[in-house]
């Protein structure tokens, strides 16, 4: 078995989380060019004749220029073996940001230096912290004007509730930025703008008790501020501590220009040396530990049409213990069967390679002929345990959707179907009404935007939505003992069921719910599926 230890403990399996625009994509891409993954950088918005980002593949994501849906993201880097996983940034699309959580083992945070905490960072920093897993933090865009230095980390520890250590420190910002100080090493690494889409640029390292070459290098009057604000930083930041690190209660910072390529090499080391090879699992047989126990992954994320020639649906798995061998049989445990998964690969945006093997902490993907759902388990065989659900958000918006050419009933359901198995919407009919109409609920809005999109590029299919009242949704836990047809609700309910029959409740006043379920004393209602 120890061939295989030492293969999964190289892997570091983490997500990169941001508020829209800190950075994010730019400096995935510039991990990629330090790993030899790609050779020129793309520009994520610019001109149509820009070359896009790498890890934004589809269509509407190359046009608005934001990430719409998670990509899993290989390559080797100085001996390790690095899975990155780059989530959207706009809020509407928080609830992939939180399944692609559940399968990195950490979280590189990006922070815009000129905006510090922004709203949707809090909201995904949360779900790290609900998940304890450890947070790295890299303080973005240097090489544009930025808060005082002491004010962002004290935004983090204020908003986030999560203590910080600056690993470097910067030298001022914008048209003054002269480059960061490195504490271990206790020098000043000079910043130059180096080529934007290369790793190439030289970075020159002055120690810091070399003042007079240190105030030729970046002038007297940064020098002075360096000084004065390290005898500050001494006396007031928090002490480096690994274990605190690990386990979530403080945040590593460091400071760059992801645009300029300056400070991410610097970070990538750091962040390499200090995370862990991938992490244990909880299931219902207990703890599954990756390099003793053998094959095990769960699905974390579907996706249909990553190529517009195949009309494929990939399963996006997280490998949780052992190795991977294409030519295995392993049992789908929701599924109970026992199979092979069809062809394995491992995905770079929208390009593919099939693999022979792949050990715990790695992300694969598969074909899937529609028998997956997110939260699956999958595990050798003769054994038959589980891995913990991944919840299912409460959806906030609510439309009914027709499609304008009637001809195109059957590919209307078989998109909107495929769409909603990615658990990118929710889809619902009227019960037992009779009625074919569809209700499509969103976590945000801008998901009724793809949805529109996607089922005209990928199904041909147009669409017409009409948003409806509803804001708040509960499913009935006891339905079998229930009549859901002598329900008294109240004016603003609506009785629904989901895809898998089961009946809900919409409401558009939260006041409604309370009044219904004293209406009601048999009633229990809950806010998440357990289905």
């Amino acid at each position: 078995m120890s061939d295989y230890t030492e293969e999964i403990n190289r892997r570091r399996t983490f997500a990169i989380i941001s508020h829209p625009d800190a950075g994010k994509t730019t400096l995935t891409e510039k991990f990629l060019l330090y790993g030899g993954a790609i050779n020129l950088a793309g520009s994520v918005k610019g001109k149509a004749t820009a070359r896009h980002a790498v890890s934004d593949w589809m269509e509407i994501e190359k046009e608005r220029g934001i990430s719409v849906t998670s990509s899993v993201l290989q390559f080797e880097y100085d001996g390790y073996c690095i899975n990155i996983l780059d989530t959207p940034g706009h809020q509407d699309f928080s609830e992939d940001t939180y399944r692609t959580l559940m399968a990195a083992d950490s979280a590189v945070m990006v922070i815009d230096a000129s905006k510090g905490v922004e709203a949707q960072t809090r909201k995904l920093f949360k779900v790290c912290v609900m998940r304890k897993i450890p947070i790295f933090t890299f303080i973005n865009k240097l090489d544009r004007d930025a808060n005082d230095t002491f004010d962002l980390l004290d935004d983090i520890e204020k908003e986030l509730g999560i203590a910080t250590c600056p690993l470097n420190w910067p030298i001022g910002s914008g048209k003054e930025f002269r480059g960061v100080y490195d504490r271990e090493k206790e020098c000043v690494i000079s910043y130059s703008d180096t080529e934007k889409g290369t790793k190439e640029g030289t970075a020159t390292e002055i120690p810091l008790k070399e003042e007079e070459l240190l105030r030729e290098a970046i002038g007297g009057g940064a020098a002075d501020k360096l000084l004065e604000e390290l005898e500050l930083l001494d006396g007031a930041g928090a002490v480096f501590d690994l274990d605190e690190v690990q386990a979530g209660r403080l945040t590593p910072v460091c400071f760059g220009s992801a645009l300029t390529n300056f400070g991410v090499e610097i970070f990538l080391k750091h962040f390499l040396n200090m995370t862990t090879t991938p992490l244990p699992r909880k299931s219902d047989i207990g703890l599954i530990e990756p390099a003793s126990h053998d094959f095990s992954a769960f699905v974390f994320k579907i996706q249909a049409n990553m190529n517009k020639a195949h009309r494929d649906r990939i399963a996006f798995m997280r490998i949780c213990s052992g190795r991977f061998d294409a030519q295995m049989e392993v049992r789908h445990v929701q599924g109970g069967r026992v199979m092979r998964l069809s062809q394995p690969q491992q995905i770079m945006a929208d390009e593919r390679k099939i693999l022979s093997e792949a050990y715990a902490g790695d992300i694969i993907g598969v074909f899937d002929p529609g028998i997956f759902s997110i939260g699956d388990t999958l595990c050798g065989p003769k054994e038959k345990f589980r891995y913990e659900g991944i919840p299912t958000f409460a959806p906030e918006h609510f439309a009914r959707v027709r499609q304008l050419d009637t001809m195109k009933r059957k590919q209307f359901v078989k998109g909107i179907e495929q769409i909603a198995q990615e658990g990118a919407i929710q889809i619902f009919q009227e019960f037992n009404t009779g009625l074919e109409e569809i209700i499509v609920g969103v976590v945000g809005v801008l998901q009724f935007d793809v949805l529109k999109y996607r089922l005209e590029n990928e199904y041909n299919v147009e669409i017409r939505l009409d948003n409806l009242p509803y804001e708040h949704i509960r499913w009935i836990e006891n339905k079998d003992e229930i009549d859901i047809a002598r329900l008294s609700g109240t004016s603003d309910m609506k009785k629904v069921k989901d895809m898998k029959g089961n009946p809900l409740l919409l409401f558009v006043n939260s006041w409604s719910i309370g009044m219904t379920i004293e209406r009601n004393k048999e009633l229990i209602l809950t806010e998440f599926s357990k289905n």
